[in-house]
């Protein structure tokens, strides 16, 4: 008997040290903390190619093109991004789709061949910009960003954690949300880690040529700390890990910065998920010149429409399906004035909810077009709320639908996409 305490006190000892070990290893970069994070990476790209997530609880009992009113429909055609399924296999891929759902051009995107890391193959499209000759710009999601042309053939790739919006500039830039290879504790500006997190994921605003080139890149959390709104990390609930989620990047138009007594051109409007935080940043003083955090939460796409508003995708989440706060809409917050208004539902609006993704865009007609992102729907709504134009995902079986990460319209008809060329010149195409 005496001869097993010396033993497990010196197993105890070799569990506390190596307890010890792990937590200075995590907290100070030590070995072997980035092989752990780089296997818990490539483990969880395993489990996302393979778990099919993109599949949600299906909510409609119909599926394909609904038109309710043809005459108010605006013209053009509609890109939609998600997962399709052939002979049993999902690929990511975008769409043009006519106004009767059928498909007028697509692209396929190889994700299991862009990118040398295999923890970088995140199967899904978030992001997209469409160029006038047919080029398609995308992210990958926490991958990077593709250029391609309009026969799917890859003229550049930017390896550089991309996500969620791509927006292009009056420079012709890209402002490109993007990801921070890795935890990291701090940066220059805190070499000595972000007082009050701990090993966090940095979101970066990144400014992307049209050759793939990043010209500039601003660190969320330095800019937050700098404007003294890291109270704001509160409503995160967490102090490591994905604490501002960063899903959109817009800037402020030349032509329209007039309109915004606040801002001037070229400032950048930001989204900040985790923590139901809008603000508006100068991009070369990293002035933060005005932010709100009310009344949406887990919002998306925050948009500068004109007049002094800025329009949000309110997710407005909750824990009953959207029993509780309402429902997901769309608000206008006009800054200067303070003054707040809902504009989508109304009366008479069908049901809209989507937890988590989500875009809108405002039409030239003055329609609304909606993407209702985890119930696979695109939907196009009148000055009234009333739906004239829906498009939904087929049903996986009886129960599931793919999301749609992604629907936007495009002033193009079917000949002119016929008339796209993949011969011309790569680098007389980036021009565009």
């Amino acid at each position: 008997m005496t001869k097993i305490f010396p033993k497990a006190a010196f197993v105890l000892s070799i569990g506390v040290l190596g307890f010890a070990y792990g937590f200075a290893a995590e907290a100070w970069n030590l070995f072997p903390r980035a092989h752990v994070e780089q296997a818990w990476r490539q483990a969880r790209a395993l489990y996302v190619s393979s778990s099919r997530h993109f599949l949600s609880d299906k909510v409609y009992d119909r599926s394909g093109v609904g038109i309710a009113d043809s005459s108010n429909v605006q013209p053009g055609l509609t890109l939609v991004t998600s997962w399709w399924e052939e002979d049993g296999d999902w690929d990511m891929g975008a769409k043009l789709i006519d106004r009767e759902g059928e498909t007028v051009h697509e692209w396929e995107v190889p994700g299991d061949s862009l990118f040398s890391d295999p923890a970088k193959d995140q199967p899904y499209i978030h992001g997209t910009h469409l160029f006038p000759d047919g080029d398609l710009l995308l992210n990958v999601e926490y991958a990077g960003t593709v250029r391609m042309n309009a026969c799917g053939a890859v003229e550049w790739t930017l390896s550089a954690g991309t996500h969620h919006s791509i927006e292009r500039a009056a420079d012709g830039s890209f402002w490109i949300s993007g990801l921070a290879e890795g935890r990291r504790r701090g940066s220059d500006a805190y070499p000595d880690g972000y007082p009050g997190l701990d090993l966090v994921f940095v979101d970066q605003l990144l400014r992307v040529s049209p050759d793939g080139t990043v010209l500039d890149t601003l660190n969320v959390l330095d800019l937050l700390y700098n404007n003294n709104l890291q109270r704001h990390f509160i409503k995160a609930g967490q102090t490591r890990g994905d604490v501002t989620h960063l899903n959109d990047v817009e800037p402020l138009s030349p032509g329209m910065a007039d309109e915004y007594p606040l801002f001037d051109a070229g400032d950048l409007v930001v989204s900040l998920r985790n923590i139901d935080l809008v603000f508006v940043v100068d991009p070369d003083t990293r002035e933060i010149k005005w932010h709100a955090s009310d009344p949406f939460h887990a919002q998306h796409d925050p948009d500068f429409v004109g007049n002094g508003w800025i329009g949000v995708f309110d997710n407005a989440r909750d824990f009953r399906g959207g029993q509780m706060l309402g429902g997901s809409r769309i608000v206008g917050l006009q800054p200067h004035t303070g003054t707040v208004e809902e504009w989508y539902p109304s009366e008479q609006s069908d049901r809209f909810y989507t937890p988590a993704g989500g875009k809108w865009q405002e039409l030239e007609n003055g329609n609304m077009l909606l993407v209702e992102a985890r119930v696979g729907r695109v939907v196009e709504v009148d000055s009234t709320g009333r739906t004239v134009w829906e498009w939904i995902k087929d049903s996986e079986g009886d129960s599931q639908v793919a999301e749609v990460l992604g629907g936007s319209r495009h002033d193009l008809t079917p000949d002119e996409v016929e008339a796209w060329s993949c011969t011309s010149d790569p680098a007389a195409a980036r021009s565009n």
